[in-house]
């Protein structure tokens, strides 16, 4: 059975850095592509990086040049880079993955890591 857990999160101040993981188990990574997805107070879901095995990653416009997202594929871990973080990164950070194509049709969540920023 495939599970996502992610870790990481945290409060930090402005301007700071978190880097967030998640570890995949029951599964070898070969073909797949994952997500971080972030859902703010009173907002709806939202992607943040689509990322898969060519290491090919797409990031929305928020998380274009500040974050990074990365695989281990011999950890089976996913990793989120954040920098330089603002006020409107506070959300909990989901992980998604699709183990099985490049399609992104996510099968699989993790649970959430929170991630608060402040002044």
């Amino acid at each position: 059975q495939v599970q996502l857990a992610e870790s990481g999160g945290a409060s930090v101040q402005i301007g700071g850095s978190l880097e967030l993981s998640c570890s995949i188990s029951g599964v070898t990574l070969s073909t797949y592509c994952m997500a971080w997805y972030r859902q703010r107070p009173g907002k709806e879901r939202e992607e943040v990086v689509l990322i898969d095995d060519r290491g090919d990653s797409t990031y929305e416009t928020f998380a274009e040049g500040r974050f990074t997202a990365s695989v281990d594929e011999s950890k089976n871990v996913l990793f989120l880079r954040m920098n330089s973080l603002t006020l409107e990164d506070t959300a909990m950070y989901y992980c998604a993955a699709d183990l099985m194509s490049r399609s992104c049709a996510f099968g699989a969540w993790g649970q959430g890591t929170q991630v608060t920023v402040s002044a």
